[in-house]
Parts: structure tokens; C-alpha cells; sequence
């Protein structure tokens, strides 16, 4: 893949910016869902920009995922945002004109401050927030309630230096994404949405394009689980993750692990020596590996955002997904304030699973 794939010198419609592999199926699932325009061809005026990460994992899925856009007849622009120090701003540069001349913005992070940013630059009236997990549920109440852009698990904290730097920047993207007289905001989300701003539609994500390219899966005797990062972000402490995923893995017979993106490889080897589970490293978003299968019967999970994805994506299955609530001794002393009543509810809105006991640990 070339680092500026597709067709440079057009002037897009829309504008699209993804940095997960998550964030651009869930553009794929807008433009499905949205549909071509009258006297419009599938996928014209659309760019896709994918502001490439570091890690290995992600960049993996990520050019899996932009062949599949590709498929589906969309430009895709692939930007080494992070190649170095002078990258960012050769991203930015090069993006500028475009960002200046597109009437529609569809992000996949608002809490993203590269898209930040790109946010002060764009003219753009209309902008679209596609699902980033169960951040969106954290963004709408943000907006709703006034407050600064802050992600879940730091909400609480101090801020630091780089973060009051950035302050003036957080605050005019804040702005750009409350809806006005001459500027439509849409957040397309499978998260449930119970205080959306005024002005604020929100779109109902099925998952229908998903659907439609994959599956049904075939469905296995037994149980997968899905593996989370709470871990890696200071959330929940790496004993006890591992003690819980041993005795939900006992009970319920499970034998794949599905790994998250962020899950570290010091992590899933000790999980995989002391559980005996196989870690499955996927090379595509979990609601797509599932729906392609093989599947467990029964997908075990704590409180993710695929306890919301997962049900949609395999409706019409027999696959049965549940939920263990994180016990708060799990929780480590860096642990934002916010996390516990957080996590509660990631599993207390899901709709179309079962919940598990929470599993005690010493």
C-alpha cells in the first residue's frame, strides 16, 4: 500500500478520519448505511484518511480493513501521522486543502487530539461521529452536560502539562461538535444514547453491512472469550484480570482468547501459560472475525464495547454472549473515580445478554 493511496488532486464531498481498525468498519457501516445520494454513485465524494498508529497489531487490521473499503468502491488516503516528529505536521499540511473544501467531516475519536486539530481547520457544516466503542457514550454525556473532552478512564485526574497545552485546542473542538444554526451534528452509534444534546441525531448502528458481506458463522460446542485492555490502561490490576479469565475459562469451558489490539505480549503469554487458553491475535475487528466464524456458542466478556457489538453483529445465531461485571477490588489505586460507575453501566445498558456473577479473587 502506498503511504497516499488512492486518487490525489479530487475534491471530496466527505472526509472520513479513522486511526483504529474499529473506527473504519464503522465508517464502512455509515456509507452502507447512509446510501448513495440522488445522482450520486456509491462511494463518490467520499475519502477515507486513515491516520495510521504505531503498533503492529493495528496497522495489520488497518490495511486489512482499507482493502476491504476499497472493495466497497471507497478512496482510501493511508497517512504515516505518526512516522516521526515532523509527521504530524506534514499530515496536517497535506490534508489542509482538503479539510478546507469538504462539507462533511466523519470522525471515529473526538477524544482524538489529532482530529482535534484537524477540527480547527475544516469549514465543514456537517460532522459525524461514528462509534469509537463505548467512548461514545462518554463523548455525547460530555457534550450534552457542557463539560471538556476527557476519555473515561482519565476522567478525574490532574491534568498535565501537555493537556493545559492543548486546552484551547479541546475547547474550539468542543464547540465545533455542538450542533448551531449553520452546523448539523450526527452521532451513528450501536452505544445506547439516553442524553443526547439537542440538536444532536443520532442514527442507529446495526451492523447490517456486516451482515451482509459475512456469515452466518458456523457455531461451536463450547466457549470463546474476549480479551480487554483494562489492563494496559492503569484500569484493572494484572493479577486479578488473570485470576478472573482462569476461573471464567474453568467454568464455562472456554478455549480461544480473543486478544485485544492494546493487550501487551508480556500479558497474553503469562495468560496463556497460567490459563492454558489459546490467544487468538485477530486479524480483522471482532464483530467481523465472529460473524465470519467459527464462533463459540457461548463469547464471554467483561464490560467492553462488544457486549453492545457483538448481539448485533451475530443476530440471528445461536451464539450467546455474556458479560462479568469487574468486581471494584479489581480496580488498581491509579483507577479514575469515574471507572467503577462506568463499567456498571457499559454492562447495565447492553441489550441481548446474559450476566455472569462476578468473579471473586483474593
Amino acid at each position: 500500500m502506498s503511504p497516499r493511496a488512492g486518487n490525489p488532486g479530487t475534491t471530496p464531498h466527505t472526509l472520513a478520519f479513522v486511526e483504529s481498525p474499529v473506527q473504519l468498519l464503522n465508517v464502512l457501516e455509515w456509507a452502507h448505511a447512509r446510501g448513495p445520494r440522488p445522482q450520486e454513485e456509491p462511494g463518490a465524494g467520499f475519502t477515507l484518511v486513515v491516520l495510521s498508529p504505531t503498533d503492529p497489531m493495528s496497522r495489520g487490521q488497518l490495511r486489512r480493513m482499507a482493502e476491504l473499503a476499497r472493495q466497497e468502491g471507497h478512496e482510501v488516503r493511508w497517512e504515516e501521522a505518526r512516522g516521526g516528529p515532523a509527521a504530524p505536521f506534514q499530515t496536517i499540511g497535506g490534508l489542509a486543502r482538503e479539510l478546507r473544501r469538504a462539507d462533511r467531516i466523519v470522525m471515529g475519536d473526538p477524544f482524538s487530539r489529532y482530529v482535534q486539530l484537524l477540527l480547527t481547520i475544516t469549514r465543514a457544516h456537517d460532522l459525524v461521529v461514528v462509534d469509537d466503542g463505548t467512548a461514545t457514550m462518554e463523548f455525547v454525556g460530555q457534550l450534552a452536560r457542557g463539560e471538556r473532552l476527557v476519555r473515561w478512564h482519565r476522567k478525574g485526574g490532574r491534568p498535565g502539562p501537555r493537556d493545559l497545552l492543548f486546552a484551547p485546542v479541546s475547547s474550539s473542538a468542543r464547540r465545533r461538535l455542538t450542533p448551531g444554526p449553520a452546523r448539523r451534528v450526527e452521532v451513528f452509534s450501536s452505544m445506547p444514547m439516553t442524553d443526547a444534546p439537542d440538536g444532536v441525531s443520532v442514527t442507529s448502528h446495526t451492523f447490517a453491512w456486516t451482515r451482509e458481506r459475512f456469515g452466518p458463522p458456523r457455531v461451536t460446542n463450547g466457549a470463546d472469550m474476549v480479551g480487554t485492555s483494562l489492563v494496559e490502561t492503569g484500569v484493572v490490576d494484572g493479577d486479578r484480570y488473570l485470576h478472573a479469565v482462569g476461573v471464567l475459562a474453568r467454568t464455562h469451558g472456554a478455549a480461544r482468547y480473543f486478544a485485544h489490539r492494546r493487550e501487551s505480549t508480556e500479558k497474553l503469554h503469562r495468560l496463556a501459560v497460567e490459563t492454558g487458553l489459546e490467544v487468538v491475535r485477530p486479524d480483522l475487528p471482532l464483530e467481523l472475525i465472529a460473524r465470519r466464524g467459527p464462533v463459540g456458542r457461548t463469547v464471554l466478556s467483561f464490560p467492553s464495547t462488544v457486549v453492545h457489538t457483538l448481539p448485533l453483529a451475530l443476530a440471528g445465531t445461536d451464539v450467546r454472549v455474556a458479560v462479568c461485571d469487574i468486581d471494584p477490588a479489581w480496580l488498581t489505586r491509579n483507577a479514575s473515580p469515574r471507572a467503577q460507575s462506568f463499567l456498571s453501566g457499559v454492562t447495565g445498558t447492553a441489550r441481548g445478554v446474559d450476566r455472569l456473577a462476578r468473579v471473586a479473587t483474593a
